[in-house]
């Protein structure tokens, strides 16, 4: 997978920044913020390109990872306009103990950026085979997602082997969300979640992934 990305720098006071956005925006993706979970919204398009970014956090450790959707098109589906509200979203990796407080000065001063293609796989990273499950709920696990909420951006902080292991959630999407063939009533788009019992998420909440193709115009 070829992934086109800006790459910004932003200095804040002693501190530069690493910011790293795709280089075309995401169109249909959204998250949304429901208070008790969260929902991804996306097309096949959006689905593969984000995979793509989940494993650029997990190779990138020294920069910020910015999926600017906030301002994205809701799904043209029943997705009610007043109940929660839409998100960017930003992956980090927790050794950059980065202060989400700090965001709002440092999304302003982001100028134009240097274009890159960064080279990824095509195929999920990690097999099945290669999680050690268990281990995931182990107490010494500290594989896990953290959250934090500030200027109308979710943080999600983990370490390079969570996002790795988790990109596979964009890429079911991607394969299989267009083909998908609804067995029951209740289920009619592919979705998959980031689900408390996986053992991934420490200080965050679930968050509900789910194929759209329909977005209102």
């Amino acid at each position: 997978m070829k992934l086109p990305v800006v790459v910004h720098q932003a200095r804040l006071g002693a501190h530069e920044f690493r910011v790293i956005r795709p280089a075309q925006p995401l169109r249909h993706a959204v998250l949304i913020d429901h208070d008790r979970h969260l929902d991804v919204f996306l097309d096949q398009d959006a689905a593969r390109r984000i995979a793509g970014l989940w494993m650029l956090a997990a190779r990138s450790p020294r920069s910020l990872i910015h999926l600017p959707m906030r301002s994205n098109r809701l799904p043209d589906r029943d997705v009610p306009d007043d109940v929660g509200f839409q998100l960017d979203l930003v992956l980090l990796h927790h050794s950059l103990q980065f202060a989400p407080s700090s965001w709002k000065q440092v999304r302003s001063r982001l100028g134009a950026g240097r274009p890159q293609t960064v080279n990824l796989p095509d195929t999920d990273p990690v097999a099945n085979a290669a999680v050690d499950w268990a281990a995931r709920h182990y107490r010494e696990n500290h594989d896990l997602f953290h959250q934090h909420l500030h200027a109308e951006t979710l943080f999600m902080t983990g370490s390079a082997k969570v996002f790795r292991e988790t990109a596979r959630h964009f890429l079911d999407v991607a394969r299989n969300g267009p083909s998908h063939v609804p067995v029951h009533p209740s289920y009619p788009y592919f979705c998959t979640e980031l689900h408390s019992n996986d053992g991934i998420l420490g200080d965050a909440r679930e968050i509900h992934i789910e194929y759209c193709d329909q977005w209102k115009s």
